[in-house]
């Protein structure tokens, strides 16, 4: 795609600070550092979204996610990550190339957060169940 970032920076026309690079795939530094170490694993070829990507190039990335998230965790000293893909707008995707974001944690009251809600009480989930597998 001609003018996605993610496109331009897998066929090396803007530079990226990459970390883990074959023929599927790469890992860079994403410019935001959410935390220290922030990553991103994106494939080589366009795919909007994770609903796209053929399961040998996302078992090839998990595989790099893995590998790299390793890496940080050595060379960063981390605690812990969250490993995280958004699908749309609505779920926070600004970049429509599919990619994983590595976020090392450092400590349990750094600025990032993802909040759950536990919504238990309010919903039937034996509804929700019978609407997924029928």
């Amino acid at each position: 795609m001609d003018n996605c970032i993610f496109c331009k920076i897998a066929s090396h026309q803007i530079p990226g600070k990459i970390l883990y690079e074959d023929d599927v795939c790469m890992a860079f530094l994403d410019l935001s550092q959410t935390t220290n170490g922030h990553t991103l694993v994106i494939p080589k070829k366009h795919y909007q979204h994770v609903l796209d990507v053929d399961q040998e190039t996302l078992g090839h990335m998990m595989s790099v996610v893995q590998r790299v998230a390793c890496q940080i965790e050595e060379k960063m000293n981390t605690k812990g990550f969250n490993i995280v893909s958004n699908m749309n707008e609505v779920a926070g995707q600004s970049v429509h190339h599919f990619h994983i974001h590595i976020i090392p944690r450092y400590q349990t009251d750094d600025p990032f957060h993802i909040q759950y809600t536990d919504r238990s009480g309010d919903v039937d989930l034996e509804t929700i169940y019978q609407q997924i597998i029928d």
